[in-house]
């Protein structure tokens, strides 16, 4: 049963993150996902993918996707994009976030999209 493509699922995500909606953020995650909170921070699994993202959104969001480019084989997809985010800290100030991520999203048997490794960060976790 085909559920769409992985452009679907970046698309669900940046909704979701834009909408605050943790929830729906973390269901397009993997049970044993990775997720690259900032070069040298690796959370894994989905409590430490909802901490992670429950920290951006606390931002309370805009998410930009202002480039991308997939490549796929078969059930699996590298995902490159330049991103921004803008929102507000807890003391009230503007804070701008931006890069160039590199994910890996896999089908799943039903036919869903779901990240696998998300890395906001791409090659800038190279040390």
């Amino acid at each position: 049963m085909d559920k769409g493509s992985p452009l679907d699922a970046i698309t669900q995500l940046v909704k979701a993150m834009n909408a605050w909606d943790l929830d729906s953020a973390v269901a397009l995650f993997d049970p044993g996902a990775v997720f690259v909170i900032k070069p040298g921070i690796v959370v894994n699994g989905t409590s430490g993918i909802r901490q992670a993202l429950e920290g951006f959104m606390a931002l309370k969001p805009t998410l930009t996707i202002e480039a991308q480019q997939f490549v796929q084989s078969g059930d699996v997809a590298q995902y490159c994009a330049r991103w921004s985010l803008t929102g507000i800290d807890p003391t009230c100030t503007a804070v701008k976030l931006g890069g160039r991520s590199s994910s890996i999203l896999r089908r799943q048997p039903d036919g869903r999209w779901l990240f696998l490794v998300d890395n906001p960060w791409g090659t800038d976790i190279v040390m």
